[in-house]
């Protein structure tokens, strides 16, 4: 079984996972509401999806 030979040091290791850290993800706002939502998904707060009613919400009903 193959062992290192010298220790990682902390800059390596570090250098190396650079890449793996997590990102925010795209936002967009409703156009009816305003509500900040993820793009290509209807809104939960008003229902709409591309300026149409889609869902059903209970400020609606």
């Amino acid at each position: 079984m193959a062992v290192p030979f010298r220790r990682t040091s902390k800059t390596k290791k570090r250098m190396r996972r650079t890449h793996l850290k997590k990102e925010v993800g795209a936002l967009t706002t409703c156009s009816k509401c305003g509500a900040t939502i993820r793009p290509h998904r209807a809104c939960t707060k008003c229902g709409n999806y591309k300026g149409k009613a889609v869902l059903k919400t209970e400020n609606e009903e």
